[in-house]
């Protein structure tokens, strides 16, 4: 039952049509999993907390950046440097105390990710990179949990539903990931502020629709927004053999063609010991106007061309935004007649 307190509150849900008491009570007794409190993690919290989903989880081991600001609106400048699962579940709270929320501190990974997913109704993946959406359509295989998808790039964004009684997965229509660094993420190619929240209020709507029971969901469809035309188009696709998960994969990053540089340092060892090393930046031009710890600029496309130009009398740090542009460097350098060593700044400048 609703108190008189929810009945107020979710007023205008009550008095809607297909949704009523039924759907509001359905909502209520939901578990509803969030990956990711980022760019589209934030609005689907945000509307899935206002809708009165009864329980919430939020996934995420990331702090919040003074970049973050401009697309991820739960947060302010004086959460800089806070947990964002932690900050957000604060906010939220005030926003409906109706709501009990789970706060994960913590990185999604092949060891968590199916019993955790199995305590939730729904799995919203809101996560920025090609490792935890794999693992996260795996394991929400494994668990039997429809999986609500979203993804952004620069002015796109993709919306889909996997999983959901029997439908397609994410392998359906990727059945394998991009080569490492071809498909970059917002903080490497940057993003417009409100497409994440275009596409996590849509994310937030197919939750809703799911449980209440109402609409056609987006299963066996990929929906594609573009910001700058207002163009929306579908694409029909099916499920296909690589649905059929039978386990996680040994390592995801691996999966993703993802290996680790031999040796890595992290920028608090690096400035500790700078004059032992020479910098290579591989950084695009404007990335590097805006802020770098020196040594030499070389983007990463022009490595190619241009490596024979490097200092080799001292070993060399790689650096990029993430970590993963380095390595590409590192490798492209590790097959060249090179005699000096090769160092990856871990996890790069942010």
């Amino acid at each position: 039952m609703l108190t008189t307190n929810e009945q107020i509150q979710y007023n205008r849900h009550l008095i809607l049509d297909k949704i009523g008491e039924d759907g509001q009570l359905k909502l209520k007794k939901s578990k509803v999993l969030v990956i990711g409190a980022g760019g589209l993690g934030c609005p689907v919290l945000q509307y899935l907390t206002a809708a009165g989903v009864g329980t919430l989880g939020v996934v995420d081991d990331d702090v919040v950046d003074q970049s973050n600001l401009q697309r991820q609106i739960l947060y302010t400048i004086d959460d800089i440097g806070v947990s964002k699962a932690e900050t957000a579940v604060k906010r939220l709270s005030r926003l409906n105390p109706f709501v009990q929320f789970d706060v994960y501190n913590e990185k999604l990974t092949k060891d968590n990710a199916v019993a955790l997913f199995e305590k939730y109704d729904i799995i919203v993946d809101g996560s920025d990179n090609f490792q935890t959406r794999y693992l996260s359509n795996d394991a929400a295989v494994l668990a039997n949990k429809p999986l609500v998808y979203g993804s952004i790039f620069k002015f796109e964004g993709q919306v889909s539903v996997f999983n959901y009684e029997n439908s397609g997965t994410y392998r359906c229509i990727y059945p394998t990931p991009p080569s490492p660094g071809s498909v970059p993420n917002c903080s490497e190619i940057g993003v417009i502020g409100v497409l994440p929240g275009i596409i996590g209020s849509l994310q937030a709507n197919e939750v809703i629709k799911i449980i209440c029971g109402i609409g056609e969901v987006l299963a066996n469809k990929l929906m594609i927004f573009d910001v700058l035309s207002m163009r929306q188009m579908i694409l029909n696709f099916k499920r296909t053999s690589n649905a059929d998960i039978q386990k996680l994969e040994e390592n995801y990053d691996f999966f993703c063609g993802i290996t680790p540089a031999k040796t890595e340092i992290t920028l608090e060892e690096l400035e500790h010991n700078l004059e032992k090393y020479n910098l290579l930046d591989v950084r695009e031009d404007w990335e590097r106007s805006q802020h770098h710890i020196g040594g030499q600029h070389i983007p990463l496309g022009q490595i190619p061309q241009r490596f024979t130009e490097i200092l080799n009398d001292k070993p060399l740090v790689v650096y990029c935004k993430s970590g993963i542009r380095s390595i590409r460097a590192i490798e492209f350098l590790e097959e060249q007649p090179i005699s000096y060593e090769l160092i990856n700044l871990k996890g790069g400048l942010s």
